[in-house]
């Protein structure tokens, strides 16, 4: 059968660049639809500019900015562990279009892991290098998140107002940081592995084979870079800097909007809108963000008319403003792509020496990251190297 379709892929090669533009119109015309479907958010936006004091808007999109810039830096310090410095710039580009994609398209984050990755792979990084850093900066994004909503359910906690929130966020807490742990550290992971893999064989009777030799072969693929413990703790820390900007962004739309702000509640109500922004029902959590904050100032004495133009002008800055430019980054990079400027075919991109080398270096050692005849050397993260480098492990 594959036989007789070769003859016909030639004319689909050729009409390939064709057939890609169609498909990027249609996907664009799915993405307008899904926001179009949701009026309720933007129908608030012409009350919450009758009296809006826009001088406050210029520190709220320069925090915003920040927070997206904080969140690339955390992808380049994971970039960096495995031997790769991409350039800033188009690493911008990448992710405000990620993101973009994440909030408008049907099954959004996982057409922005795929164009993320192809993207990893044109900045030098191979195959591994580019999922692993995907992986991680999800879970430390998350994690990251969890400790804000944490610290906000803390101090909404003393005040007597919860809002039953403590197992949810306890429990996102708990299970991102166990993620982290696994992450980070070789042990566990071997450890949950193996167990796994002796579950998945007594209930269904797979995988088949030597699984010891199985594990040893996943844990090669899988930590091929490790993360020292300083440089983990300093991309916790890039995390929680893009949600700190952020909130920094809702916290000014009150100013904007001529409400004081409820400094008591505003960590706990930012963490349920963006704990509601992650769930996925609807993209970019339209509405179930707005929701979330809502009740929760509600708890705290707000919920006025001019809390919530402040919650619409937080979302218009951090929401539709953030699509805008992230459609826009993606246009920009696909006209670099077709220019000549990137490689057209990802897989096709030549990976940075300095990613080579680390896994040569690791290739020459033992699962942990050793060098022969090292007994010195573990996978508990010591970080008596560089801070910067990343610390390579099979």
């Amino acid at each position: 059968m594959s036989a007789g379709l070769r003859p016909g892929w030639p004319h689909l090669k050729r009409a390939w660049p064709v057939l890609r533009w169609l498909l990027g119109l249609a996907l664009l015309g799915v993405a307008v639809d899904v926001l179009a479907g949701d009026k309720t958010e933007l129908a608030g936006i012409g009350t919450a500019l009758d009296h809006l004091r826009w001088w406050w808007i210029a520190p709220a999109i320069v925090a915003e900015a920040a927070s997206e810039l904080s969140f690339v830096i955390a992808e380049t310090r994971l970039l960096a562990a495995g031997g790769l410095q991409p350039p800033l710039g188009p690493m911008v580009g990448v992710s405000l279009a990620s993101q973009a994609m994440t909030n408008s398209v049907p099954g959004g984050p996982a057409v922005a892991a795929v164009y993320g990755f192809r993207w990893f792979r044109r900045f030098g990084a191979d195959d591994t290098l580019a999922g692993w850093a995907l992986v991680g900066i999800t879970i430390f994004a998350a994690l990251s998140l969890a400790i804000l909503a944490g610290a906000g359910l803390v101090l909404a906690t003393e005040l007597g107002a919860s809002l039953n929130l403590v197992p949810g966020v306890v429990g996102v807490l708990v299970a991102t940081t166990a993620l982290g742990v696994l992450f980070v550290y070789v042990r566990p992971l071997a450890a949950v592995g193996r167990w796994m893999l002796r579950t998945s064989h007594s209930l269904v009777g797979r995988p088949r084979g030597d699984h010891e030799a199985q594990m040893e072969r996943l844990l090669e693929r899988v930590s091929a870079v490790r993360l020292r413990n300083r440089q983990a703790v300093v991309v916790v820390g890039w995390a929680l800097a893009n949600w700190l900007f952020d909130c920094t962004c809702f916290g000014l739309a009150f100013l904007a909007t001529g409400s004081g702000v409820p400094w008591k509640g505003l960590l706990l109500a930012y963490g349920a809108g963006q704990l509601a922004a992650n769930l996925p029902i609807t993209p970019g959590g339209l509405g179930a963000v707005e929701g979330s904050i809502t009740v929760a100032l509600a708890y705290f004495g707000g919920g006025t008319t001019a809390d919530i133009s402040a919650v619409v002008v937080y979302r218009l800055v951090s929401f539709w403003l953030v699509l805008l430019v992230g459609w826009g980054a993606w246009g920009t990079l696909a006209l670099g792509v077709r220019r000549g400027r990137w490689v057209r075919s990802a897989r096709q991109a030549a990976v940075e020496p300095q990613v080579t080398d680390r896994e040569e270096q690791v290739s020459a050692g033992d699962p942990w990251g050793r060098e022969p005849g090292d007994p010195t050397g573990d996978e508990t993260g010591d970080d008596t190297g560089d801070a910067t480098g990343g610390d390579v492990r099979a």
